[in-house]
């Protein structure tokens, strides 16, 4: 049997809290953003971000998940940190390795209209502020990102490009975390029941938030 592996490729603020344990609910062993202590068999591992694992994988091997095949399911794999910015679900070579060299893999990207996005990443920390305009993201170079209309035209453009990428492909889902069936979706793409869905974390003002994953919030 085809073991399942499964790579979401959606952006911070688009959910990736709530599509962790949504994961981990359905049994698969999940990454989300860093390797947390007593997640990984390896110590050298533990504290990693997955997205420098990743590019360490590809660039080392060319394979990107080759130091993470302990770990079934990855929820979110950018990381933005002082000197550091990764983004591999923006990366066409690593996206076309795991497909290449992973067939059975299951993308798909949680997703929210773009100014949900882009005013959920304003309320984090300095990354609208300072992280985002400092650093230079595919799409989005230095300079740019601090204004709500700079951040929804990169959006709404990573998820066009994912449409194109995967068109045709029943390999990838364009998840919508708001919707009904969101549960039900995610469940009948990866053919495994997702016993839970909800929404985790609160904004800043204290309103429930589908997607609103502020656990993520390292200001350095």
């Amino acid at each position: 049997m085809t073991r399942l592996r499964v790579v979401n490729l959606g952006l911070p603020k688009s959910g990736t809290t709530t599509v962790a344990r949504a994961l981990r609910r359905a049994s698969l062993h999940t990454a989300d953003f860093r390797i947390r202590t007593k997640q990984s068999k390896d110590d050298h591992l533990i504290g990693e971000y997955v997205a420098s694992l990743i590019y360490e994988g590809y660039y080392r091997t060319g394979d990107p998940l080759a130091y993470l095949d302990e770990f079934d399911a990855f929820s979110e794999i950018s990381m933005l940190r002082a000197g550091h910015s990764m983004w591999p679900q923006m990366d066409f070579g690593v996206i076309e390795a795991i497909r290449t060299l992973h067939p059975g893999v299951k993308f798909f990207a949680s997703w929210r209209p773009a100014a949900d996005i882009s005013a959920s990443m304003a309320r984090w920390s300095n990354m609208t502020t300072e992280r985002l305009p400092v650093h230079d993201q595919p799409g989005l170079p230095a300079g740019y990102g601090g204004a709500d209309h700079q951040r929804q035209r990169w959006i709404d453009a990573h998820y066009a490009h994912l449409d194109r990428l995967f068109a045709g492909s029943n390999a990838y889902l364009r998840l919508d975390i708001r919707a009904d069936n969101a549960r039900d979706q995610l469940a009948t793409h990866l053919d495994r029941a997702v016993p839970w869905w909800g929404h985790l974390n609160k904004n800043s003002g204290g309103a429930t938030a589908a997607g609103d994953d502020t656990t993520k919030t390292e200001a350095v």
